[in-house]
């Protein structure tokens, strides 16, 4: 096996600007996949968003049998099983320019994603044959069955059971689960449940299994187009050979597909992201007022740079990640492992659970943020429904909830390091330990002197404040959710922050100084704009740590840490945003 970085070895080592992966990087075969998709979407699905929102009865199949035609369906299906088996970075294109398609986004996801995944990486040779080469042509549509009326972020709580038959050749299954996506027209379902109420263990059930029903579409706040039902199991009898990997094993199968889905979901949030400042821009800068297009106000030209800028940042997050992964599956010798090469390509997904998490709660609340001021700017006319961003908004809310809360994601970060650690797996003590020897004397921490230093300050932020909540409270701290949240906070921080800049030198390395020069810009304005807010972060969980003349030290330290002297955002946002102005949409040069 070769050397790949481990998972949240960025907050304690410094990374080449020439080892991330960012979309520059882009190969001829990207490009095309990218304009291939951007095309399905307008010639197939906002032509008739209309029709999809009302939910015309065979639209989604329609849809999904032309985007089988055109490949979009079997990324990361091998081809033995009809798929094309791309990289990861191909993988990721395709969701980014499905998030222009709003509720297909979902539809589109929940085939190739949670719907297919579970049989690619878990499946047997012979399920992989019965099952997959259908899927990537959208003959057969996949659904993937794990939340139920009372378990949700606690996935392993379930109440549905599966009794093996007294012959031995089919376990029964009872329960009900709850806002299935693809639930209307799937033909195959993923279905989670517990072999005689203990074992937590996954099954493949085909649509016609007697027993098995759906009830009616879900009337939803958004993403209206896609479809979400209830799933009913009485007595539903599963042949044996449909289990799938083993018995009492179901979690390793759901969590590896939701940290993909994590990483999925924020390619496609950024998809929504670009879609909506597209509109944004274009409508400032034809709507008039005081004689002015709105793009030539300085407050409007500060949302459009503001937007532009968090979009970079998170942009540079998801390839970034995206890279990681290929990586490291090119690094990973599977010849002769059994099982065949999913359950390696399952430890990838494992690997990164924590980029994974970073990824999706930075990007879901970055287009939450994006659409909401492309509304902002659209003014009274955002809310009328006949304006494409007036659905944006609403279909943004859900992502935010998917894939696992956001508040559940800002959990699993600090816990999945700290655990790691503990197993060894990461040197997290050993940077504990350099912050600590750093403060011993103030004058080891010098100001910080431009963008590369705070990214590190950031860094160091999070390593001392988790230091000050092991130091204080140990093995308690697990249970603080509220200070967790805002250690989850401060790494994604540095992970957007150090991604953003990462990409903008690796540009001056190869572009030169003006050639990146936007790119700089866009890293910094993400860079500066947050430093303040991240140090707050960090001065909260003290305050709940500790009081007195211990806080007022670790409250001097954090500020030893963070000493920097502020640049003039708001020139840099107004040139930002006279870029974005000129395009008319998102541009990085």
């Amino acid at each position: 096996m070769g050397t790949f970085a481990k998972g949240g070895s960025f907050l304690l080592s410094q990374t080449n600007p020439e080892e991330v992966f960012t979309p520059e990087d882009f190969t001829e075969e990207h490009r095309m996949i990218l304009k291939m998709v951007s095309g399905f979407v307008t010639d197939n699905v906002l032509s008739k968003m209309e029709d999809l929102e009302a939910q015309k009865e065979g639209l989604l199949r329609q849809l999904l049998l032309a985007a089988g035609e055109l490949g979009l369906l079997g990324a990361d299906i091998p081809e033995e099983y009809g798929g094309f088996e791309l990289d990861k970075i191909s993988s990721t294109v395709i969701a980014e320019g499905m998030g222009r398609a709003g509720s297909f986004a979902m539809t589109h996801g929940g085939q190739t994603g949670i719907g297919s995944l579970p049989i690619v990486l878990f499946g047997t040779p012979e399920q992989k044959r019965k099952y997959l080469p259908e899927m990537v042509s959208g003959l057969k549509i996949g659904a993937y069955a794990l939340t139920e009326p009372g378990s949700g972020s606690d996935a392993l709580a379930a109440k549905t059971k599966a009794i093996l038959s007294p012959d031995g050749k089919s376990y029964i299954l009872n329960g009900t689960k709850q806002f299935i996506t693809n639930a209307g027209p799937a033909d195959i379902f993923i279905i989670y449940a517990k072999v005689n109420g203990e074992q937590f263990s996954a099954f493949i059930v085909g649509r016609n299994a007697p027993g098995l029903s759906t009830g009616t579409e879900e009337k939803k706040m958004g993403i209206k187009g896609s479809s979400t039902r209830t799933l009913i199991l009485e007595d539903v009898e599963v042949p044996v050979e449909n289990l799938l990997f083993q018995a009492g094993r179901g979690h390793v199968v759901a969590f590896n597909i939701l940290n993909l889905g994590r990483y999925k979901l924020a390619a496609n949030a950024l998809g929504g992201a670009k879609f909506a400042l597209e509109l944004a821009a274009g409508y400032a800068n034809v709507r008039q007022q005081f004689g002015t297009p709105l793009a030539g106000f300085g407050l409007i030209q500060e949302k459009l740079a503001e937007m532009a800028i968090a979009i970079f940042a998170a942009e540079s997050m998801v390839y970034r990640t995206g890279g990681l992964f290929d990586e490291m599956l090119r690094n990973l010798n599977v010849t002769g492992v059994q099982g065949g090469s999913g359950p390696i390509v399952a430890k990838a997904s494992e690997e990164y659970a924590v980029e994974c998490s970073l990824n999706k709660v930075m990007a879901t609340e970055m287009l939450g943020y994006v659409v909401d001021e492309a509304v902002q700017i659209h003014g009274g006319y955002g809310f009328i429904s006949e304006y494409p961003v007036e659905r944006l908004y609403r279909d943004a809310r859900i992502y935010r909830i998917f894939e696992g809360t956001n508040e559940i994601n800002r959990i699993l970060i600090p816990t999945t390091l700290i655990r790691r650690a503990k197993k060894g797996d990461l040197a997290l003590q050993e940077g504990l330990e350099r912050v600590e020897r750093q403060l011993e004397l103030a004058s080891a921490v010098p100001p910080r002197n431009g963008a590369a230093d705070l990214v590190q300050a950031v860094k160091d932020l999070f390593l001392f404040t988790l230091g000050s909540g092991i130091k204080i409270l140990g093995d308690g701290l697990l249970k603080q959710q509220e200070i967790l949240g805002r250690l989850a906070d401060l790494a994604i921080g540095a992970l957007a922050m150090e991604s953003a800049w990462l990409r903008a030198e690796k540009a001056r390395a190869r572009e030169g100084q003006e050639g990146a020069r936007l790119k700089r810009m866009l890293a910094e304005g993400y860079i500066y704009g947050r430093i303040g807010s991240l140090k707050l972060t960090a001065a909260e969980a003290l305050a709940a740590l500790t009081e007195g003349r211990d806080l007022e030290q670790r409250l001097a330290e954090i500020n030893a840490l963070c000493r920097y002297e502020p640049i003039n955002t708001v020139a840099l946002r107004r040139t930002v945003a006279e870029s974005i102005s000129a395009a008319g949409h998102y541009v990085v040069t």
